[in-house]
């Protein structure tokens, strides 16, 4: 296909005399900067963090928003190369809440991993059933690991439904127990989460006051924080479930285990020299 012809005409320059004079200029100037500099580093956040989405499979390493599940389940077994450290930006995300109901493991755990997923997603679950207990029994129980959730349905109204639901089932100390329920049942994926429905896993997870269940879930503080979990993971670029970071490191989809033992092993031990150099810089 040929090129398009260029103009004719070279396109004017602007005038000076089009921009405000005197003392604004400068503060323009530098506003216009910041600007700039502030979208930079945005730009820089999102390519570190979510660009193994694209190097580890043939597109998108998720099962949501325009993702196939089927690329998700093909993905292979490399690892990033992002260093063991990860993007402290990112690591920033960390939220280390000793009342958080929705993390589990120490909350100065030398290794956090973020989980972004959603209720409905299939590879979420098989995430949740296949390697998550497995990360609890090695890590988390040693006091190694915390594992913080964060709601971000990409199925549309029945994710959202469950989501407000998990928080709700967290307010009465069994948001875990509720994830449990919700993945173990495979029936689940993709599932419009009715209010029966809802009902009947909260039962499951052990949740006594159904009343209550509902009032939390219709109430602001759930959108409030589902809002935020979601616009937390779209603002790194995620577009898939499940993403993680673990120690500002990311990892897309439901990867075999040992990408989450290395990933946990070799944040652990990047923390491990860090602490050593801040002792030895006390001494």
């Amino acid at each position: 296909m040929p090129s398009p012809k260029p103009p004719s005409k070279p396109a004017p320059k602007p005038s000076a005399k089009s921009s405000s004079s005197g003392s604004s200029a400068p503060s323009a100037a530098r506003s216009r900067k910041g600007v700039v500099i502030g979208a930079l580093v945005a730009v820089a956040a999102l390519l570190a963090g979510w660009l193994s989405q694209y190097v580890t499979g043939d597109g998108p390493a998720g099962s949501g928003g325009g993702g196939s599940e089927k690329s998700s389940a093909a993905v292979d077994k490399g690892r990033t190369d992002n260093t063991a450290a990860g993007d402290p930006a990112l690591m920033k995300l960390a939220r280390r809440d000793a009342d958080d109901p929705f993390a589990r493991g120490d909350a100065d755990a030398p290794v956090v991993m973020i989980e972004y997923a959603d209720f409905g997603c299939s590879f979420c679950g098989k995430f949740a059933r296949d390697t998550e207990p497995k990360l609890v029994d090695r890590y988390v129980e040693k006091g190694l690991l915390r594992i913080e959730w964060r709601n971000f349905p990409v199925f549309g109204k029945g994710s959202e439904r469950a989501a407000l639901a998990s928080y709700a089932a967290g307010e009465q100390g069994r948001f875990w127990q509720f994830y449990d329920a919700v993945y173990a049942d495979k029936g689940n994926e993709k599932n419009d989460f009715t209010d029966a429905h809802l009902h009947e896993i909260a039962e499951q997870a052990g949740v006594e006051d159904l009343d209550r269940f509902d009032r939390d879930r219709a109430g602001e503080a759930a959108e409030k924080l589902l809002d935020k979990d979601r616009t937390e993971a779209y603002s790194l670029g995620a577009s898939a479930t499940p993403a993680f970071l673990v120690n500002g490191q990311p990892i897309a989809g439901a990867q075999p285990d040992e990408v989450f033992t290395d990933a946990i092993e070799r944040a652990a031990a990047a923390a491990k020299k860090d602490g050593a150099g801040k002792e030895a810089e006390r001494d």
